[in-house]
């Protein structure tokens, strides 16, 4: 049997990041694309949410991007979509490093779907690595003892999987924001990657090639909705991508590729503050008010929170607390009151369905996690 779970993902007026499970549905085989997008709005009708949703968050099955498109044409008679749809269809992050790393079946071996439990028993095994000789020169039987090349190898492997097993245990946290946090890491994985490609080593040396040729394929799909989160994380603001972004594209492209977030940016702002305008101005008639009067600041909200400097956040060395970025803007939305609202959905997205995926028990033969925001 075979199952999709749909759950929905938003941040509350307290600023505290909720998750729900909205439904199981059951899609016998062939799965295909019209089915899944059914099966979601049908759900959404139900729960009486269509007009509410912003983003779908799913994996890379072929058959969900048939299944976005549909929704996205269902969504759009509903409401205007965030950026005019660009930001609708959020492929999973951490099935996107799974896809990069798992393919590489010299690397794998031991289990192919499972790359990061191959990382986390060769990076427990090299801990032992003097034990081996000791246990061969007890047994006569034992004739499988690596050599120092093969250490060497191993070593060299886990150097790689450790920046990916990092990645992915970042972004599949379910207890906080991680849209904003993405653009790091996968900053942290380019980096590597380009190291790598001129290693002396030609196994890992051409591993890596293969790994650079779909990071640079699934990357193009995601860096709109991370770029803009990434923003608004205030430790990183515009400096982040300026950071980034010449590591993650070719000199030709940098300059292009942050004034179409700047760009992206400044329009998604607008659609919010001509929502809360209208909001106000209804309001103020509810009120009684014959006169409606708004006036307008020389600068946006955005242009203000985008000139002054970034946070710096330092850890208190008695007290390990991360910063909380989701609870800055619940603090600072007087001051911010259009773009906090923006800043709420835009954190609230989840970029990955791990946490939708672990709902389901090992037994489930295999399914789908949709994650709606």
């Amino acid at each position: 049997m075979e199952y999709m779970v749909i759950t929905g993902h938003w941040i509350d007026q307290n600023w505290q990041l909720q998750k729900r499970v909205l439904n199981f549905v059951h899609i016998p085989p062939p799965r295909r694309g019209l089915e899944i997008s059914n099966a979601i709005w049908h759900c959404l009708d139900d729960w009486d949410i269509q007009s509410k949703i912003n983003t779908v968050s799913v994996d890379n099955a072929s058959a969900n991007d048939y299944a976005i498109f549909h929704l996205k044409t269902y969504a759009q008679r509903k409401k205007k979509l965030l950026c005019e749809g660009k930001l609708f269809h959020v492929r999973c992050c951490a099935h996107i490093l799974n896809l990069i790393v798992q393919d590489e079946r010299k690397l794998v071996d031991d289990c192919r779907t499972r790359w990061n439990s191959t990382y986390e028993m060769l990076s427990t095994t090299i801990k032992f690595k003097d034990v081996f000789p000791r246990f061969a020169a007890k047994d006569p039987h034992y004739d499988d003892c690596p050599c120092h090349e093969d250490w060497e190898k191993v070593e060299k492997v886990c150097s790689v999987l450790e920046v990916f097993w990092d990645a992915t245990y970042i972004i599949s946290g379910s207890d906080y924001p991680i849209s904003n946090l993405f653009l790091n890491a996968v900053n942290l994985v380019k980096v590597l990657l380009d190291e790598k490609s001129i290693d002396n080593d030609g196994f890992i040396r051409d591993m890596v090639e293969r790994m650079k040729i779909k990071f640079d394929k699934y990357w193009g799909e995601t860096n709109l909705l991370m770029s803009i989160a990434t923003v608004l994380d205030l430790r990183c603001k515009m400096k982040a991508l300026e950071f980034c972004f010449p590591k993650l594209y070719s000199s030709e492209k940098v300059e292009r590729e942050i004034s179409f977030v700047r760009k992206s940016l400044h329009e998604l702002y607008s659609e919010y503050a001509l929502t809360y305008n209208d909001k106000g101005e209804s309001r103020q008639m509810q009120g009684g008010s014959s006169q409606v009067q708004s006036v307008q600041p020389q600068k946006s909200e955005l242009d203000m929170y985008l000139e002054e400097s970034c946070y710096s956040f330092k850890k208190d060395n008695k007290i390990e607390k991360e910063f909380d970025v989701s609870e800055w803007w619940r603090v600072n939305s007087v001051k911010y009151k259009i773009l906090s609202f923006m800043a709420r959905d835009i954190l609230a997205i989840p970029i990955t369905t791990v946490a939708s995926e672990a709902t389901f028990s090992a037994e489930v033969e295999s399914l789908t996690s949709t994650v709606l925001h």
